[in-house]
């Protein structure tokens, strides 16, 4: 009870926000014996795919042998998701353990709820043994808590409108904000477009671009099969399971960071073959139906999203849709109006950043709408219809209540913020 009294006041931390800059983080690591010295780390950064790109390349690090930590954000359901060692969660109680040596530390400094989680992973990490530490970038770059850890190589995934009242307004500011991860003389590897590589390049990195080095070919609901030239003329071929031109141009990345960091081409091939990354471009299989999770929530993910079941052959479908107040709605529900035959519209219920579904109707017009004010009361809307298939997408936070709804597993009830 103690333990998870520790836990409950962690989560109470994030109604305080979030706090740009690295000071509280910094003094929080050296409170904790700066346990993030203790493993090479690699951060990935950049506005989507990040969490996809990370996963692939922990993989492929493993398949070397490396005893790998992998740190992403947010948790679909569990807490401890946000810290796999060796490709398996930590358990609860080694976590709740190290979050109680880290409370008193953090209280003392007033860090924020991110802040501690990084310093938590980074302390877990240490304790587990790990070689490598893989951290996702939790938002833009430069004041990021994991930008206070020193990495060994940076990977930026991509640049795209998002958090615009925090990063700002065009993507060369968002791109300038991002690319505080990278290291002057490091190696850094990016799937950015052109029109940022000005700001990147600004940081002084030994930077390696993607940027027409991808060829990939759909295996259907298999994945994809990716072929990518890397500038040192190396070409590296291998299968991923993830599904579209975006999974197939991250796991593309996350190749050519692990070739930087010594994989073999055969261990990055094993690697690749078996990344996990539950909640994005996810299909569930439902009864007799099927039903394709992911987490996107800005325009630039639901494009890529429907690029990706228009590759697969998929014409219209149901769509169940919810995300967060404060993002492009109006941009998102542009992008998936097109492939929806019915929209059901809910909300996470943990999560009290959620749009009204009633506010969101308006983005479908010409639709046939459903609205509900829950997980559950939506998955019984979609049921009703007996769809073969269909995409639930929106909100991590959505995803996170809907995926053990479909799974027949139980989630940690507690409110939602980061």
């Amino acid at each position: 009870m103690r333990l998870e009294a520790d836990l409950e006041w962690l989560f109470s931390r994030q109604r305080f926000g979030m706090h740009p800059g690295l000071t509280r983080v910094h003094s929080l690591l050296t409170r904790l014996g700066e346990p993030q010295r203790a493993f090479r780390v690699v951060l990935v950064g950049g506005t989507n795919g990040k969490g996809s790109t990370a996963a692939s390349l922990a993989s492929m690090l493993r398949a070397q042998g490396r005893r790998v930590g992998l740190f992403t954000s947010p948790h679909l359901t569990r807490f401890a998701e946000r810290f796999v060692v060796g490709g398996e969660l930590l358990p609860d109680d080694v976590v709740l353990r190290s979050l109680h040596q880290v409370r008193p530390h953090a209280e003392a400094i007033e860090a924020s709820f991110f802040e501690i989680v990084t310093a938590l992973g980074c302390l877990v990490f240490a304790e587990a043994g790990v070689q490598d530490a893989v951290m996702e970038v939790g938002l833009g770059g430069r004041l990021d808590a994991t930008n206070a850890l020193d990495p060994v190589l940076s990977v930026i995934t991509n640049v795209a409108l998002d958090h615009t009242e925090v990063l700002g307004n065009t993507v060369e500011l968002i791109a300038a904000e991002k690319a505080g991860i990278l290291r002057p003389g490091r190696p850094a590897v990016t799937g950015a477009a052109p029109d940022v590589w000005p700001m990147l390049e600004a940081e002084g990195a030994d930077l390696w671009s993607l940027e027409n080095r991808v060829r990939r070919q759909s295996l259907g609901w298999d994945g994809e099969q990716v072929v990518v030239r890397l500038p040192a003329g190396v070409e590296l071929t291998f299968r991923t399971p993830l599904l579209g031109a975006h999974g197939a141009q991250n796991a593309a990345l996350a190749a050519a960071a692990a070739y930087r960091l010594g994989v073999s081409p055969e261990a990055i091939s094993r690697g690749a073959q078996t990344t996990q990354w539950p909640g994005r471009m996810e299909v569930l299989t439902v009864g007799e139906g099927r039903v394709l999770l992911d987490g996107a929530h800005n325009p630039a993910g639901a494009e890529a999203v429907v690029r990706a079941l228009r590759d697969l052959g998929v014409g219209k479908l149901p769509l169940v849709f919810g995300a967060a107040a404060d993002k492009d709605l109006s941009g998102v529900a542009a992008a998936l109006e097109p492939v929806a035959s019915q929209v059901v519209l809910t909300r996470a219920r943990l999560s009290p950043r959620s749009a009204d579904p009633a506010a969101l109707a308006p983005l479908f017009p010409g639709h046939q709408v459903t609205l509900t004010e829950s997980p559950e009361q939506a998955i019984a809307a979609l049921r009703a219809l007996g769809a073969p298939l269909a995409l639930v997408c929106g909100s991590l936070y959505l995803i996170g209540e809907v995926r053990p709804l479909l799974l027949g597993t139980v989630s940690e009830e507690r409110e939602r913020w980061q």
